[in-house]
C-alpha cells in the first residue's frame, strides 16, 4: 500500500499575506482559495513541481499556532539558484550552508513559519 503525503497546514494569522508571500514571493501556485461558507476559507498553495501541497485559512481546526510550523523540508535541484530566487523576491533567505549530506537554504514566513530547501548530494 502507497502512502502519500499530499497536503500540510500552515498555520497564519493573515490569510492574504500568507497568500501573497508564497504565490508572489517564494514561487507557489494558487491551486484553491474558497470560502464554502461564511466563516471558512480554504487556501490551497503548491510548490512548483510537487505533489504536496500547502493549506491554510479561516477555521480550520488547525491548533498550531502561527510560527509554530518548523519541520518542512523541501528537495530543490539548485540552492543557489533557490537563494537567488528567495532573495531577488524579498525573502529573507539563508545563504546556502554546504554540508556533506547536502546544500541547504532557510526562510520563514512572515508568521515565523520555517522553511528548509536541501539540494541533495550528488550521487553516483
Amino acid at each position: 500500500m502507497d502512502w502519500k503525503i499530499e497536503l500540510i497546514f500552515i498555520p497564519v494569522t493573515d490569510v492574504d499575506r500568507a497568500k501573497a508571500f508564497y504565490v508572489d514571493q517564494v514561487g507557489f501556485h494558487a491551486d484553491f482559495d474558497q470560502v464554502p461558507f461564511d466563516g471558512l476559507r480554504f487556501v490551497q498553495l503548491t510548490p512548483p513541481g510537487s505533489a504536496c501541497s500547502i493549506a491554510f485559512g479561516t477555521n480550520l481546526g488547525i491548533t498550531m499556532k502561527p510560527g509554530e510550523q518548523s519541520g518542512i523540508q523541501v528537495v530543490i535541484p539548485d540552492a543557489d539558484e533557490a537563494y537567488r530566487h528567495l532573495v531577488d523576491n524579498g525573502v529573507d533567505a539563508t545563504p546556502v550552508d554546504e554540508q556533506s549530506w547536502g546544500r541547504f537554504v532557510t526562510f520563514a514566513d512572515p508568521d515565523g513559519n520555517r522553511w528548509t530547501l536541501q539540494e541533495l548530494p550528488k550521487r553516483d
